[in-house]
């Protein structure tokens, strides 16, 4: 089975890429349609609870440390229910990533290649992240390692090209959204940037070479992730305003639209689409190789690369039935991937704490049990 580790460093990265993922091109929109130019607040608080869920996450993993997350389900639940839990984990996984898969060509087409038919672009992505999960987690994690700096680089050409337009006015008037509402936006940037964060228990500890270094650098990648997100929240309404942000399927590409730097720097929308992109290919990645992982756990097979290519046909599959425009894509995000993601992210996580406390005493007489919990 996997024996490849990463370092702290590396797991950083991947944390950060999974945390910023597809939601600095949603994100912004998302939140002022429900909180208007409260949505910065929202994304603050969003991404302080998720803090919150990865210590949880954390704690529960580092019971078992060598074992992933699949197998810790087997340890605490029992064999049947556990492997229960972990195939609505696997489909998780791999219905995640039909979705990602799904936004970015569906944006492709809507932004820049209007004629291209959209199974093409999702087979090209399909192709490419199967070959990334058959090279391992450690080429994964190397890859993301250069491209961090590529993606700051850009990152903060953007916002410096963006804010001589930037008006303060636009955030006023202050906490003008009700508190719930307020919440209720917060708890989506949680779950989009963090509770959907256990597919890394497939790596997290096991496949990490220093684990106490590996969960420091768990919260240090969220909150760097969630910084990012909250910077483009803010600019959207800095820049655009809140009834324009509102009103905009892709408002951070919108942003980059309306940089203007001298009549000399204009229309370099194709960063934010480039910024996008690499985040969002990191996260397909990720979701990808830990449902492969964790499939080949549950059928007991050694080699997980022999799964790749069926694994991928079934997400090219979803990504053409599921998610055909973007409307289908709205309303799964909006109606279905939160319910999905509160169940097997929070849920079934939480029954595993109250199991694990009424069986304490017989498994912490388990091999792989911690010794130092």
């Amino acid at each position: 089975m996997q024996t490849d580790k990463i370092t702290p460093f590396q797991f950083l990265v991947l944390v950060i890429f999974f945390t910023i993922g597809s939601s600095i091109l949603y994100i912004p929109s998302t939140l002022t349609t429900a909180v208007k130019q409260d949505a910065w607040l929202a994304a603050i608080i969003g991404n302080l609870l998720g803090l919150l869920v990865v210590w949880f996450f954390t704690t529960i993993s580092l019971w078992f440390p060598k074992l992933t997350y699949t197998e810790v389900n087997e340890k605490i639940f029992g064999k049947l229910i556990g492997k229960l839990i972990s195939i609505l984990f696997v489909l998780m996984a791999f219905l995640y990533a039909s979705a990602l898969i799904a936004q970015s060509s569906i944006f492709l087409i809507t932004q820049m290649y209007p004629e291209t038919p959209i199974t093409f672009i999702n087979l090209l992505m399909v192709l490419i992240v199967i070959l990334a999960v058959r090279l391992g987690i450690q080429t994964i994690a190397r890859s993301a390692e250069i491209f961090l700096y590529f993606f700051f680089l850009l990152f903060m050409i953007l916002v410096v090209s963006i804010s001589p337009q930037i008006q303060f006015d636009n955030l006023e008037p202050f906490f003008q959204a009700h508190i719930t509402s307020i919440l209720n936006s917060s708890f989506k940037v949680t779950a989009v940037s963090s509770i959907n964060a256990i597919v890394l228990f497939m790596i997290f500890p096991s496949f990490v070479s220093d684990i106490k270094k590996c969960r420091k650098n768990f919260y240090i990648g969220t909150l760097i992730g969630g910084a990012v997100i909250i910077t483009i929240t803010m600019l959207c309404i800095f820049v655009l305003g809140s009834n324009t942000t509102e009103h905009q399927v892709y408002p951070s590409y919108t942003l980059a639209k309306v940089i203007n730097v001298g009549d000399f720097i204009t229309r370099i929308e194709g960063l934010m689409a480039l910024l996008w992109t690499l985040a969002l290919f990191f996260k397909v990645t990720l979701y990808f190789y830990t449902g492969v992982l964790a499939l080949s756990k549950l059928l007991n097979i050694k080699e997980y690369r022999v799964l790749t290519f069926p694994a991928g046909a079934i997400i090219l599959v979803f990504s053409i039935i599921i998610f055909p425009n973007i409307l289908y894509q709205y309303k799964f995000d909006e109606e279905i991937a939160i319910a999905i993601t509160f169940v097997i992210g929070l849920i079934f996580p939480l029954l595993a704490t109250i199991v694990f406390q009424l069986r304490k005493k017989k498994l912490k007489k388990d091999p792989d049990y911690a010794k130092s919990n």
